[in-house]
């Protein structure tokens, strides 16, 4: 039964993922911590190893078959790639250092910050 639930989380994840462009911070970590009982670190580093695999790679296929992916797309996301790589690093070791209390409460303020923007 906990593997069902992982995996619909996964899929809940993957697909806000193909539609939204998020899901680890806003749909793994958040299940983990209220459905399985982790802490915000444990939830965080299991979203990452999640993410490890190449879980966009089908929805990059579609939408590069679609026509909506470009030469600018590619490089753009690259980019950011190379800073999501070393950005959770530091954002790691960052974490690690708060008490799960403290980063539950940064990433509520965050999620909120992020509807209000969202919203206007």
């Amino acid at each position: 039964m906990q593997l069902l639930s992982l995996f619909i989380i996964g899929v809940t994840a993957g697909l806000l993922s193909g539609m939204f462009g998020v899901g680890g911070g806003v749909i793994i970590v958040p299940a983990l911590v209220f459905l399985f009982g982790m802490n915000q670190q444990s939830a965080i580093a299991t979203s990452l190893i999640a993410l490890l695999l190449p879980v966009g790679l089908l929805g990059v296929i579609e939408y590069y078959r679609s026509g909506k992916i470009g030469t600018e797309n590619i490089w753009f996301g690259l980019a950011i790639a190379a800073g999501l790589f070393a950005g959770a690093f530091f954002g790691a070791r960052l974490a690690i250092s708060l008490s799960s209390d403290m980063l539950r409460r940064m990433f509520a303020v965050f999620l909120v910050f992020v509807a209000i923007r969202l919203w206007n």
